[in-house]
């Protein structure tokens, strides 16, 4: 077996764009929580996989609401998101964020470039992460460039 922070350190080594996942808790009030294991699926149907982690506050809530929405941060203010939903408690991290709900009635993100609402169709064991597999019920974007997460550090993509 490869040791964690090995793995962790190469896996490191693959720019991925980063998304806020945001769900419902049981009695309503958003939550979510910085995610960079997002990946397309399928085009027929639409499909996504988001990778969450078990330990994490927002698991349960995805578990128990079947919904999320995918947000993917623009570069710039982005990176604030990224850090307030990648803590794993404490204060609102929703305090002072614009959202709304689209179809599934999850969180969207008012700055997000891109956004894709969705209801849970499978969930998967991935070790210590689920793979929920999500049905895109809607989804869009707008011009900007997108936040970049590689080796540890957030980045820009600089074509």
């Amino acid at each position: 077996m490869i040791d964690p922070s090995h793995f962790r350190r190469v896996m490191g080594h693959f720019a991925a764009g980063v998304a806020v996942l945001t769900t419902l808790r049981d009695d309503g009030r958003p939550a979510g929580l910085t995610a960079s294991a997002v990946c397309s699926v399928s085009l027929q149907p639409t499909l996504l996989l988001a990778c969450v982690d078990r330990a994490s506050e927002s698991h349960r809530f995805v578990e128990g609401s079947g919904i999320f929405a995918v947000n993917v941060l623009e570069e710039g203010e982005g990176e604030t998101l990224a850090r307030r939903f990648g803590t794993s408690t404490g204060e609102d991290k929703f305090l002072g964020t614009a959202f709304h709900a689209e179809r599934t009635g999850a969180p969207v993100l008012d700055a997000a470039l891109a956004w894709l609402d969705c209801r849970v169709r499978n969930a998967y064991d991935g070790g210590d992460h689920t793979i929920f597999v999500g049905e895109v019920e809607a989804a869009e974007t707008r011009e900007g460039t997108p936040l970049l997460y590689y080796r540890g550090g957030y980045g820009r993509f600089a074509p």
